[in-house]
């Protein structure tokens, strides 16, 4: 039964994906909107039923016309429930960037058509808080939904639903769209102590002596060799010896994460460990690079570079 149950619902999410395919952005037509009765209006109907199987019986003109006329509401509600619907355009604007465990930000904007007006929509996805809307007195709105995310990678919360019982509440009209939108979920940061492979606690470089640097470091016992231009004349003449001034510059150290550096462990917990100091080194605002099995970001690999990992 399970397995029956699975398939027709499989069938009917292919279906639904051929009608409607995903897209940023959708507008609602004859195409994307569904329509059934309500719990209300499946009541409703009965009712109606009900009255004009007794005006039938009793051949009651007045049971007629109650019944005719509750008849006319119902088609009247259709009408009026599609049109609060049609011409509704949803875009996906944007999703947040999360860690595994937190729940991802989803922005959506909805936008009137032909300065129709909405009521009562109501937005959600399976998993998520739902929204109610009016587009009413102002052409668009903007919501956000949250979601909790599952495991590393890209996150795709499915298609949203977007329903309205509007006019009578005796229709529910739905519809059930796939906005395309994906939140990237980062490995959850895990530390490791020190980074293996980096050394000295400068993180704008090491000093090491260069000759003939513009950048005065000290003074040092003169070495046979040294240019006459070192010599420290000055001390010399108040009796201090003969000294060579020192002179150094700053090798740059490129801070580097290396998919090496933590090699012998599982895949997940490299990239926890890399993860964990990309995010200590933008704290600090330092520049670094990264080294992943088939791609390279060179210093300054910021953190929008990232997406592509």
């Amino acid at each position: 039964m399970e397995a029956v149950a699975r398939r027709l619902r499989g069938r009917f999410g292919n279906w639904v994906t051929r009608r409607i395919p995903p897209a940023r952005s959708v507008t609602l037509d004859q195409r994307r909107i569904f329509i059934l009765p309500s719990r209300a209006g499946l009541f409703f109907g009965l009712l109606v039923i009900l009255i004009l199987l007794t005006a039938i019986n009793y051949q009651n003109n007045m049971s007629y016309a109650l019944a005719f006329l509750l008849a006319t509401l119902f088609v009247v509600g259709v009408l009026h429930s599609y049109a609060n619907l049609s011409g509704l355009r949803l875009h996906g604007v944007a999703a947040s960037t999360v860690f595994p465990g937190q729940q991802s930000e989803f922005v959506l904007r909805l936008e009137r058509g032909r300065r129709q007006q909405h009521y009562a929509l109501r937005l959600a996805w399976p998993d998520s808080g739902d929204a109610v809307v009016n587009l009413v007195d102002r052409d668009t709105a903007e919501l956000r939904l949250y979601l909790p995310v599952g495991g590393r990678g890209w996150y795709h919360p499915g298609r949203l639903l977007l329903e309205s019982t509007y006019p009578l509440g005796l229709l529910r009209c739905w519809t059930w769209v796939d906005l395309d939108l994906r939140a990237l979920v980062y490995p959850r940061p895990l530390s490791s102590g020190e980074l293996p492979g980096v050394a000295g606690d400068r993180p704008e470089g090491a000093a090491i002596p260069v000759v003939g640097s513009d950048d005065f470091y000290g003074f040092r016992e003169y070495r046979p060799g040294d240019s006459l231009r070192q010599v420290h004349w000055k001390g010399l003449a108040k009796g201090q010896g003969l000294q060579s001034k020192h002179y150094v510059g700053y090798a740059d150290r490129s801070l580097w994460l290396d998919w090496e550096l933590f090699s012998g462990l599982p895949t997940e917990q490299r990239l926890s460990h890399l993860c964990y100091w990309a995010l200590a080194f933008e704290r600090a605002q330092e520049d670094y690079g990264l080294r992943l099995p088939g791609l390279t970001l060179a210093p300054p690999a910021v953190s929008t570079s990232w997406t592509g990992c």
